[in-house]
């Protein structure tokens, strides 16, 4: 795993009992080379991913083994005005201009790895060049 999980990441993972710790752990580890200068901590009780200062990409653990993947803006709102994002993946379920969601079903993660990558990195350069705009 990358230098840029905190120790706090890894103690999560280490003491973490859920039927899809092996999703879990790839997710993680896809999201922490998705784009130079992402760190991973524990927010909401899951894996989230910092670019810029703010959470990104969080890990969403419901029950029945579902995974998710929360595409955001931070844990604030923002005024969601000049910020646009086409998923070219079809992956991604937009609940709100600014916010989406990847829901993983079980063997889903291993075979979408390449694209999920792709889409993470796509969303942490659109979030970046949306506030710099």
């Amino acid at each position: 795993m990358s230098k840029a999980a905190a120790p706090d990441l890894h103690a999560w993972l280490a003491a973490l009992d859920h039927p899809r710790k092996a999703d879990v752990e790839r997710l993680v580890a896809i999201a922490l080379v998705a784009l130079p200068g992402v760190t991973g901590h524990i927010k909401w009780n899951a894996p989230s991913f910092i670019h810029g200062g703010d959470d990104r990409v969080t890990l969403g653990l419901r029950p029945n083994n579902v995974l998710q993947i929360v595409f955001h803006r931070g844990a604030k709102p923002k005024d969601p005005a000049g910020f646009t994002f086409e998923d070219d993946s079809g992956l991604l379920k937009m609940l709100a201009p600014d916010r989406g969601v990847v829901t993983l079903a079980e063997g889903e993660v291993a075979a979408k790895e390449e694209p999920l990558g792709r889409l993470m990195r796509r969303w942490m350069e659109a979030v970046a060049a949306g506030e710099a705009g």
